[in-house]
């Protein structure tokens, strides 16, 4: 029998940053209401398309949740073809990039550049994000891409990287962690632990904020964030300000209603996921084990939290119930569910919907990172 998650604290409307309805202070310069997002022309037709074909199937509901009737007809025009049903790795890869071409591309006025870190195993590759427009001193995200631990890379996240050194008013370094099969568990964790000491310790340097430092990432990426925010805690280093966490996985052993709900037919499968958890972490001794999944780890003192899930993921339960788990340890922590959407959201910008929702997520992680989170611990 499947365990349910218990409720995650609510996401209080005063606190959504830069809504029409919302007397916020803009993030910085450049946390603006403007779309910060661009489309490459292959995207713009397939939005084009979207828009003229959705509606036209029954509408899908799950637990009392409609999907969104764009998301609906994009899954129905990929049917199948999406990167995390491939078995290869290497195609995988190349699909997961290709696959970015539906993402957003990201304002003109951010640029970028890359740079190699020591890392535990040699060096380690990263890519910095920094609007012309930023105020000095400004705070810094370090982010960590999805893919399952086994694809993904600098590429796939750089038209939402690019989006989020925008809104955020931050600039953003996005990690290319080792990957599994090649390097399986902990060599990612350790490289994102070695990216965020390096960043810290190097605030000055960079110009940037040394108590504004943010950890982030999507999917595979939440659970690298928030295991280095156990570690920055465990290890004595400089507590992040910020863990901002998307449709993290948290929990390897899969136990959540969630992952049967939506096991099949909503871009994430449960096959995946059981391919990329074998892949990445194939000792199922090892899956309850704290240092993986942070679900089952003590969670007392750990970095203040955004955490962002979507309503027909596989992932969706695991990620609430984190959110649960830090406010029960008296973590500052807000919770937002995007009831209407699926998993990998912040990397399509072809619904409205999606874009919609990765621009809240942006303007929520500069204004947290800026104002701080208003909300107590229970």
């Amino acid at each position: 029998m499947r365990s349910t998650a218990p409720s995650p604290p609510p996401w209080p409307a005063a606190t959504r940053a830069c809504r029409a309805d919302d007397n916020s202070p803009p993030v910085g310069k450049t946390g603006s209401m403007r779309s910060t997002s661009r489309l490459h022309p292959v995207a713009s037709i397939a939005r084009s398309l979207l828009g003229a074909i959705s509606g036209r199937s029954d509408e899908i509901v799950r637990d009392g949740r409609r999907l969104d009737p764009e998301v609906q007809a994009m899954l129905k025009l990929s049917d199948r073809v999406s990167p995390l049903d491939n078995r290869d790795v290497e195609s995988a890869r190349a699909d997961m990039v290709r696959a970015a071409i539906l993402g957003p591309r990201g304002p003109k006025s951010v640029h970028s550049w890359e740079r190699d870190l020591p890392g535990p195993a040699g060096p380690l590759r990263v890519r910095f994000y920094r609007d012309a427009n930023l105020e000095p001193s400004p705070p810094a995200i370090c982010f960590f891409h999805g893919g399952g631990w086994v694809i993904g890379d600098l590429d796939t996240h750089d038209g939402p990287c690019r989006v989020l050194a925008a809104r955020s008013g931050a600039v953003v370094m996005s990690v290319d962690y080792r990957l599994a099969p090649e390097a399986p568990y902990p060599a990612a964790v350790e490289d994102c632990l070695a990216a965020y000491a390096w960043l810290s310790e190097h605030a000055v340097e960079l110009g940037v904020d040394a108590g504004a430092i943010a950890l982030m990432g999507d999917s595979a990426g939440g659970n690298l964030a928030a295991l280095v925010a156990l570690a920055a805690r465990d290890q004595g280093l400089r507590a992040p300000a910020l863990q901002a966490l998307i449709y993290p996985a948290t929990d390897f052993t899969m136990s959540l209603n969630s992952i049967d709900t939506f096991a099949d037919g909503f871009l994430l499968t449960r096959e995946s996921m059981e391919w990329f958890r074998g892949t990445y972490l194939a000792d199922s001794g090892r899956w309850r084990d704290p240092a993986a999944s942070p679900l089952y780890a003590d969670l007392a003192g750990v970095a203040p939290a955004l955490v962002f899930t979507a309503g027909f993921d596989p992932l969706r339960d695991e990620g609430q119930a984190y959110a649960a788990r830090l406010a029960d340890a008296g973590v500052p922590v807000m919770s937002r569910c995007f009831d209407e959407l699926i998993h990998g959201f912040y990397n399509v910008a072809i619904t409205r919907a999606s874009v919609a929702a990765y621009e809240e997520v942006d303007d929520a992680v500069g204004h947290a990172l800026h104002h701080g989170l208003a909300v107590s611990p229970r």
